[in-house]
């Protein structure tokens, strides 16, 4: 990557709380074409990081960069309109609302238009083909006039991918995006993100605890341990590392 632009860097990040240091001196760059997914033990600090990048915690100290442009104080719409697009562990979405009314709403901010309470649906016919199209992406056209609580798990998740494709986001967070999900409903979710991944402009961030996710899917590893990075490069040299066989492998389960 000697030669790549990052679209996302991180400079020494940290987080205290209290006298507890949550995550301590990060430093690490993310480029366009790769998926790096983050790993590490229960407590590891793993969605802190995510949080400090995405703007729902106030770092202590340190600096964040998307395109070249320090985002550090920014506000979370204002990151994620500057390209900056997160999926949580659990699903955020407007249950009441129907699925093509959920995808609507997003297209509609991301084009940064307000719809009038009375106006023509003829007046909006962009944003409701957008809409109509990003739901046939994430194969979820034939429920658009479910309402979102609705679906199942599974479908949840494939809805706030398309949620976050309607942004069009540079930056892809994807946080533990398989937790939860029964077996079956695992693969489509990995098609969507593999499919993103064939963008070559854009650069996914996956914190994942399921090895065969990671090895299907990751170009690069980095592993948080006590809030810091510890290991950090291919997965086959990365997970082979005897600090991640102590700090990771044997660790299941979510981190708070």
């Amino acid at each position: 990557m000697a030669n790549a632009v990052a679209l996302l860097r991180t400079e020494a990040l940290s987080v205290r709380f209290g006298g507890e240091v949550a995550v301590d001196g990060v430093s690490a760059a993310f480029y366009p074409g790769t998926l790096t997914a983050i790993v590490g033990p229960n407590g590891a600090g793993k969605t802190t990081f995510f949080n400090l990048i995405s703007g729902q915690i106030r770092a202590s100290a340190g600096e964040v960069w998307l395109k070249g442009e320090r985002i550090t104080r920014l506000s979370v719409p204002q990151r994620a309109r500057r390209g900056l697009g997160r999926a949580f562990q659990l699903t955020n979405l407007f249950p009441g609302l129907s699925v093509f009314e959920n995808v609507r709403l997003a297209v509609q901010a991301e084009a940064r238009r307000d719809f009038r309470l009375l106006s023509l649906a003829s007046e909006h016919r962009d944003l409701n083909a957008r809409s109509a199209d990003l739901l046939e992406t994430v194969g979820l056209r034939a429920r658009a006039g479910a309402p979102a609580s609705a679906l199942s798990h599974g479908d949840q998740r494939k809805l706030e991918v398309a949620l976050l494709l309607a942004g069009r986001p540079d930056v892809f967070m994807f946080d533990e995006p398989t937790a939860g999900m029964s077996v079956d409903e695992v693969p489509p979710v990995l098609d969507l993100i593999a499919a993103i991944k064939r963008d070559r402009e854009k650069a996914i961030l996956l914190v994942e605890h399921k090895m065969d996710v990671i090895r299907a899917l990751a170009d690069r590893v980095i592993v948080l341990h006590q809030g810091r990075l510890v290991a950090d490069g291919v997965p086959e040299a990365v997970m082979a590392l005897a600090v991640v066989q102590e700090a990771y492998l044997g660790s299941t389960g979510s981190e708070g």
